[in-house]
């Protein structure tokens, strides 16, 4: 926020879009600090749809899974004992993997991998199966997604708007970045600039949790969860972990 319009927005220095996301985690971690360090750019940056959500959700699902590891646990199972006080994403998270069929075998070179994430008011937790080829190539196969926004008041609008959300956070992941070279922007069109191309588009699964909570937002919840979770799920495939935007696929050769 810092030299625009909503810098005013920040308090003692501390951008509250650059921390959210990660400031709320519902995990029960008794020792929990949040840092944040500013880096200075001479080029203006803000945020796109899910705000501080869109990395601070990659971060802190992908490290999760990294110490389900550490602690010899199932991705699923360290959170749902990380969630026991937190019953409406512990809801999500229950209802997408059982409709994912989390603990069914998945063929060499597939994985699956979840991740759960509020924003918005709202709870979304999605699970993504994931096939890498021998040469490293990665597919998207299918990512089912539950949400908790309260009172459903349009069932088929919900539904598109994590579709939508789920394709958005995509193509962010897997393929749309903007770099530069002696000072100019190198892409100059959607051939260069690559957003999700439909053929490329997942099968997507939306369950709505039935609730009798007031309506939260839905344009932008679904959209977080979607990069850790593939991540994880790329893990799974090759035992290789991702931790950058967009994914770089060099090396994610199947072992």
């Amino acid at each position: 926020m810092a030299g625009t319009p909503f810098a005013a927005m920040m308090q003692n220095g501390i951008d509250p879009t650059s921390v959210e996301g990660a400031t709320n985690l519902p995990y029960a971690i008794p020792n929990l600090a949040v840092d944040l360090h500013t880096t200075e750019s001479p080029l203006p940056v803000l945020w796109w749809r899910s705000v501080g959500s869109t990395h601070n959700a990659f971060a802190t699902e992908v490290f999760l899974d990294e110490l389900a590891e550490a602690a010899d646990k199932d991705p699923l199972a360290f959170r749902r004992a990380l969630l026991a006080h937190h019953p409406r994403h512990l809801a999500v998270l229950n209802l997408a993997a059982e409709k994912a069929g989390w603990s069914t075998p998945l063929p060499p070179g597939r994985g699956r991998g979840i991740a759960v994430h509020e924003s918005f008011r709202s709870f979304v937790a999605q699970v993504a199966e994931v096939t890498v080829g021998s040469d490293g190539a990665l597919k998207v196969d299918r990512v089912v997604c539950a949400v908790d926004c309260g009172v459903a008041i349009n069932p088929d609008v919900i539904a598109a708007q994590m579709e939508g959300g789920i394709g958005y956070g995509l193509s962010a992941a897997l393929g749309e970045a903007i770099t530069l070279k002696d000072g100019e922007v190198e892409q100059s069109n959607f051939h260069d600039y690559t957003p999700l191309r439909i053929d490329a588009m997942p099968r997507v699964e939306v369950h709505i949790v039935p609730s009798s909570e007031p309506p939260t937002g839905v344009g932008e919840p679904g959209v977080p969860p979607v990069a850790p979770a593939v991540a994880n799920a790329v893990y799974k495939a090759t035992g290789r972990r991702i931790r950058t935007l967009p994914f770089s696929m060099s090396g994610l050769r199947t072992n």
